[in-house]
């Protein structure tokens, strides 16, 4: 039987999971080696699930990043759940992320005993942020995952400590993650990073735009909805430009003054920065019309919920 893959080349998916604000997306982002996952230090900002490739000569390995798991409040709450689980049982590696400079806790235990009902894949134990902890802190962290492995009944096939922001062993979780995949051709071809729109990609880097400086205020309030990317027409060739129309979605109307802030100095801040991160992911100047608008309680209101796209 011939195929154009090399012998032995390995390709398959591994989802990080973990707690909301475990590092999950910086961790993909590390391995990518590119930005594709949006990081805020706003816990649960991630919606869609963004897969990040890493393409190696032996092998590709394709990250799938889920929201964090919670205990839902909302109806979205269920929904990510939902999605999460999906997520689980579709993939060759789980691999839990426990931040090392926060003890382990009731949070993890709850995605773990979760987890463990997902009996076929296999499951890695990740001690993220150790740039955060003392050598005592993470050696004690390491035996408290151990344990909790051992107290749902879970099998970890490796507990491994790794900073992605110092990158201390992000080559080694790889190659860990790697030799777990099974036996196959790419899934995706080379060059490409992640397979997801690049409107969803331009949505998020609005929504991670808008979140960042908002603090406590909104973090799930905001909503993005690109409606139209369209290179601007009679434009030179080597002078394009492209123009986003974007929907920027809060709840009530105090929150959309808070989004826009003093004389919308708020909101050109935002458009800004949203701009400069949209520019470098597509490599084109962009033109970004950002509006805010109003949709009431969407994260209650099913029709809402469908409109903004969960």
């Amino acid at each position: 039987m011939s195929h154009d893959w090399a012998e032995g080349h390995r390709s398959g998916f591994a989802s990080f999971v973990g707690r909301p604000n475990a590092g999950k997306s910086t961790l993909t982002n590390a391995l990518v080696g590119t930005k594709v996952a949006i990081t805020s230090d706003k816990p649960q900002t991630t919606r869609s699930v963004v897969r990040g490739i890493v393409h190696r000569d032996d092998a590709q390995l394709v990250l799938v990043d889920t929201p964090g798991l919670h205990r839902p409040r909302t109806l979205l709450g269920e929904r990510l759940n939902d999605l999460v689980r999906t997520t689980w049982a579709e993939v060759d590696v789980v691999a839990v992320c426990f931040p090392a400079d926060e003890k382990v806790g009731p949070g993890d235990r709850f995605i773990v005993t979760e987890l463990a009902k997902v009996r076929r894949t296999v499951k890695v134990a990740v001690a993220t942020k150790t740039d955060l902890a003392t050598p005592e802190q993470i050696g004690q962290h390491l035996m408290d995952i151990e344990r909790l492995g051992r107290e749902t009944d879970t099998d970890w096939a490796e507990i491994v400590p790794v900073s992605a922001v110092a990158g201390d062993q992000v080559a080694l979780l790889e190659d860990l993650l790697v030799a777990q995949m099974p036996e196959g051709p790419p899934l995706y071809p080379g060059g490409e990073l992640t397979d997801t729109p690049d409107e969803t990609l331009v949505g998020e880097l609005v929504r991670e735009a808008a979140l960042d400086g908002v603090r406590d205020e909104l973090p799930h309030s905001i909503a993005v909805v690109i409606e139209e990317m369209v290179p601007r027409e009679g434009r030179p060739a080597d002078r394009p430009l492209l123009d986003v129309h974007a929907n920027l979605f809060v709840e009530r109307d105090s929150q959309k003054g808070i989004v826009i802030g003093r004389k919308g100095a708020r909101l050109q801040e935002v458009g800004t920065n949203a701009r400069k991160q949209i520019e470098a992911l597509l490599g084109t100047p962009v033109h970004l019309d950002l509006r805010v608008k109003v949709a009431k309680d969407w994260q209650r209101d099913p029709r809402q919920l469908r409109r903004l796209g969960f």
